[in-house]
């Protein structure tokens, strides 16, 4: 969430327990086997003092290594590890395998695996994410290791692939200690897992499928969400506003809880982005928004979409903001205060130029949430937070600079 000057929240938000429980599937899971390879020494990137985009949730660091893999049969296994991370992205600087061969990055359980063959087609293996710089990111693993394989079945001599940097995910106490943001979870805390409202809420439940996670290049957080027709995606610009950041970034869908207050993710879907369309102009207090499209579109499309509202809202309107707050598992704000009390509703229509305001519960990785009225129809783009007066910028506003670009039709 971007944070306004001179307003610091008053406690710091830790991250919740379903955080560290993901288990993702986006490729045949190696076999699980023991893993005995010792884990390369790794150092801080002197660049890495802290993620450089204001306004963005910092969730992690980036460290350098010197590992490879080679042919050799004791050199096929790379552990890359962090103690305590939520997650591992791994960068191989180089990739040169013999034709059949691949390698795959994987949880120590198999559970979560991406396999790579020597063309990196994302067709026929593992979306991955790039930064300009030779070679690729793998997509991140969830945990404090990633194990790196080599599977061949050729006798071939030499390095197969080298491993410089990787990105590790911080734990709830330093998410805590690199964020600090405007008090924007207004008097008492009214979130709650999505499922939690899967059949009180049914419509409000489906609608949130759309919604995702966003890992910004490796280290910061954000929320996106799917809108129109087509293959497009909206988050805000303050979160990223360049086509090297969208190829640096990962969208995850369905990373929830399975059931209400647990801490248990279910299976969630990753895919990089692909193409900048534009981003708004002016700062990140006016419309501030980036619309991009994605790989492997069809792995996400049954998540479903969301639409724009064309017209304005109005004071005291419903409101509803599924998203991923503090990075945490989807969430979704109804409630203003307490269960079965006032509904979340739009407290200024007009509250300048750009942006409408409401004190429905958001806090920092929550910007670029959708902001919903009982139509399901996307109000306000959330990115600014401040209570009483979290922000959402019109979304009508935004449909008028992006109609052109968007099937809104739903």
């Amino acid at each position: 969430m971007k944070n306004p000057p001179r307003r610091l929240r008053k406690a710091a938000v830790a991250l919740g327990a379903c955080m560290l429980g993901l288990s993702l599937l986006s490729a045949p899971a190696a076999e699980a086997k023991p893993v005995q390879t010792l884990a390369p020494q790794s150092e801080r990137a002197p660049e890495a003092e802290q993620f450089s985009r204001e306004g963005v949730t910092t969730v992690g660091e980036l460290r350098t290594i010197t590992s490879s893999l080679s042919y050799a049969q004791d050199g096929r296994t790379q552990v890359i590890s962090h103690p305590g991370a939520a997650y591992i992205k791994v960068h191989f600087s180089s990739l040169r395998l013999a034709p059949g061969d691949h390698v795959t990055v994987s949880s120590p359980d198999g559970q979560e695996s991406y396999r790579y063959d020597r063309d990196l087609s994302r067709t026929t293996g593992s979306d991955y994410t790039t930064d300009g710089r030779p070679g690729f990111w793998a997509m991140s693993v969830e945990g404090d290791t990633a194990v790196v394989t080599l599977h061949s079945k050729h006798p071939s001599r030499g390095i197969a692939a080298t491993i410089d940097r990787f990105w590790r995910g911080y734990d709830r106490a330093e998410i805590s200690q690199h964020n600090i943001s405007t008090q924007s979870v207004c008097s008492t805390d009214a979130r709650r897992d999505v499922v939690c409202y899967q059949s009180s809420h049914p419509t409000e439940y489906a609608r949130g499928r759309a919604v995702a996670r966003l890992l910004i290049s490796g280290g910061g957080m954000c929320t996106t969400w799917r809108v129109g027709n087509t293959n497009r995606m909206l988050t805000n610009k303050h979160c990223f506003s360049t086509q090297s950041a969208v190829s640096g970034s990962e969208m995850q869908f369905n990373y929830q809880c399975a059931t209400c207050g647990g801490a248990n993710p279910g299976a969630g879907t990753k895919v990089s982005g692909a193409t900048l369309y534009k981003v708004s102009s002016g700062g990140s207090s006016q419309l501030d928004y980036a619309l991009y499209s994605v790989n492997n579109f069809a792995s996400i499309q049954g998540f479903g979409t969301l639409y724009l509202a064309t017209s304005a809202t109005t004071n005291g309107a419903r409101i509803y903001i599924p998203g991923h707050g503090d990075g945490n598992p989807k969430r979704l704000s109804i409630y203003e205060d307490s269960q079965s009390g006032p509904l979340c509703s739009v407290r200024s229509a007009n509250y300048n130029t750009h942006n409408i305001s409401y004190s429905c519960d958001t806090s920092g990785g929550n910007s670029g949430s959708p902001v919903l009225n009982a139509s399901h129809r996307v109000v306000a783009l959330h990115h600014l937070g401040g209570c009483p007066s979290n922000q959402g910028a019109k979304a009508h506003l935004i449909y008028n600079e992006i109609a052109s670009l968007i099937d809104n039709n739903g």
